[in-house]
């Protein structure tokens, strides 16, 4: 699970990185890729740690990728090192200019490229399966025949591939191609401090289908840089509930289709990270291999109700709330588990 940052230079894509990992990629001038990861913002957590005080806290994270791509051959740079993530943050440059057609022009321009560049791809593969016997293309290779001209005709109009609504066996298939617009992405608008409502203007106008958030990149590194408490004050002196960092390091990491469940207990507080719709049995199996194949029930309670409970367990039992789950039980995010096992 990573998240590729993308943007044109000079859009701010490195100093976001540096705000939400506390990693300075920019500093890293040998390295093209610089890979990090960042705390997911989760008050449900913060409360469980205040509750057990464990010796050890291990909150969910979201991996991020900087590539530092310069001169002719930064394309290849940006796109080898980029192949296996699973989602993009596109950074705009929203403070050079205050002309919300020029902020849309820069979206288009690196999104445009990434249209080409997936429709180039299509287009090789369709031109070889031409010039190839149907004998001696195997069953993906038809399965994915089938889906590539409909394909190339979204891509024709100029569209991402991922507003196409493929299931998830269709965009399985055509995993190996390793398309730019295939996967999801998260638009973030780094604006002028004087000009914050520009990210609004560009939600509005420029009519993508994919989720903005704005970010004034200036104000928030000063930020990320202060104390907890000195946060607070900086914030509510700005009439600001939380920094936009931390909703863009939780809107990558809904982007990504995961959710947590928690384990408790005087030792560690931990928030494991699992896909959405992941039964239970499946999910143990984050914690360790046995956990799956010996499976016998979960020991299930929402946080919500734990927290309606008196923030206690047997507070849970008595009120009918902490529940035994079996192999079917779809775990929900922000469920507190313990795993009852046999191996």
């Amino acid at each position: 699970m990573e998240i590729g940052i993308i943007g044109l230079p000079q859009s701010g894509k490195s100093t976001l990185f540096e705000i939400m990992t506390s990693i300075k990629s920019r500093d890293m001038h040998g390295d093209a890729c610089v890979r990090g990861q960042a705390t997911v913002p989760d008050e449900r957590f913060d409360v469980l740690v205040e509750i057990f005080h464990p010796l050890k806290v291990s909150p969910a994270k979201v991996p991020f990728v900087d590539v530092n791509a310069v001169g002719e051959r930064a394309w290849d740079a940006l796109r080898q090192s980029l192949s296996g993530v699973d989602g993009l943050l596109h950074v705009i440059d929203g403070f050079s200019t205050g002309d919300i057609h020029d902020i849309i022009g820069s979206y288009h321009q690196m999104e445009d490229e990434l249209i080409l560049s997936d429709l180039m791809i299509v287009e090789n593969r369709l031109e070889r399966m031409v010039k190839t016997s149907k004998k001696a293309l195997s069953p993906q290779d038809v399965a994915q025949s089938q889906l590539l001209p409909a394909l190339k005709e979204q891509l024709d109009k100029g569209k991402p591939l991922r507003e196409l609504g493929l299931s998830a066996e269709e965009s399985h298939l055509l995993r190996s191609f390793s398309f730019w617009t295939i996967r999801p992405e998260l638009v973030v608008v780094n604006t002028a401090e004087d000009d914050l409502a520009v990210a609004d203007a560009f939600r509005a106008q420029a009519a993508v289908a994919d989720p903005v958030i704005g970010i004034c990149c200036l104000t928030e590194s000063e930020l990320a840089g202060l104390s907890g408490e000195e946060q607070k004050e900086f914030l509510a002196a700005l009439d600001i509930e939380e920094p936009a960092f931390s909703r863009i390091i939780r809107a990558s990491f809904s982007l990504l289709g995961r959710i947590v469940y928690f384990t408790c207990g005087p030792d560690e507080v931990k928030a494991w990270v699992i896909p959405a719709g992941t039964k239970a049995p499946k999910a143990a199996s984050v914690i360790h291999k046995d956990f799956e194949r010996g499976f016998i029930k979960a020991e299930v309670v929402s946080f919500d109700d734990f927290q309606a409970c008196g923030n206690t367990f047997a507070g849970a039992k008595a009120a009918g709330k902490l529940r035994l789950e079996g192999k079917e039980y779809i775990v929900q995010d922000g469920d507190i588990i313990t795993f009852r096992f046999n191996v």
